[in-house]
């Protein structure tokens, strides 16, 4: 089973300001929790050590996890998304550590998931596809026989990026070029033929990135 976990949680939130305004987005109420509490609540169970990474008002998210058990705890602030992969301390792991962000509520078969990486040969990084939703944009995947050829953000196929992946930060090291940006890293492993696409979806995947969504997923 999957030992790693890290939930990013660095983004300023602009799309739900004034509310962000006041705090950091992961700690944005929803259904009397907050958006990062229902990530790490979903895998607490499931993988013993689970990272964090924040940014925007920081403090006040690390002081909400700390009581939630998690393992560590990264400053991001001012860094891409894919910084922490080459400059903390889990570029070492060699290990495959889950990635979810903190604006996505998910449910998600980890098992499957976990067995389908060992099964493709525990490839540098397994991006987990859904299926387009209106109105949200993102990274269009086309594949064959699991590896990804191409991303695209105006050429639609049937599926695109959902945010979650497994990768093995150790082998991303040693294949790829540092960045911060994760699209920059897919397309470095695309290269190297080692950035796969996952046939286990999300049986539930919710994005709330503004107000709108926070009030339409809100009862």
């Amino acid at each position: 089973m999957l030992n790693h976990a890290i939930i990013m949680a660095a983004g300023r939130g602009t799309r739900m300001m004034p509310l962000t305004n006041h705090i950091p987005k992961p700690m944005v109420e929803l259904n009397g929790s907050s958006l990062i509490s229902k990530g790490i609540d979903f895998l607490s169970n499931q993988i013993k050590n689970i990272h964090i990474t924040v940014g925007y008002k920081g403090n006040m998210v690390a002081d909400h996890v700390i009581s939630k058990g998690v393992k560590s705890i990264f400053n991001t602030s001012g860094k891409g998304n894919a910084w922490w992969v080459y400059n903390t301390l889990l570029k070492h792991l060699d290990d495959p550590i889950l990635v979810l962000t903190c604006d996505n509520v998910v449910e998600l078969d980890l098992q499957g998931l976990y067995n389908e990486y060992k099964e493709l040969k525990e490839p540098a990084c397994l991006i987990v596809p859904i299926q387009p939703v209106k109105g949200l944009e993102g990274d269009f995947i086309f594949h064959k026989n699991n590896v990804v050829q191409k991303l695209s953000r105006t050429e639609p196929s049937g599926i695109y990026c959902s945010g979650i992946q497994i990768l093995n930060p150790k082998k991303i090291n040693a294949l790829s070029t540092p960045t911060e940006s994760f699209y920059d890293l897919w397309k470095d492993l695309m290269a190297h033929k080692n950035l796969l696409c996952s046939n286990v979806h999300p049986s539930k995947w919710i994005a709330v990135d503004t107000i709108e969504q926070l009030k339409q997923f809100s009862i």
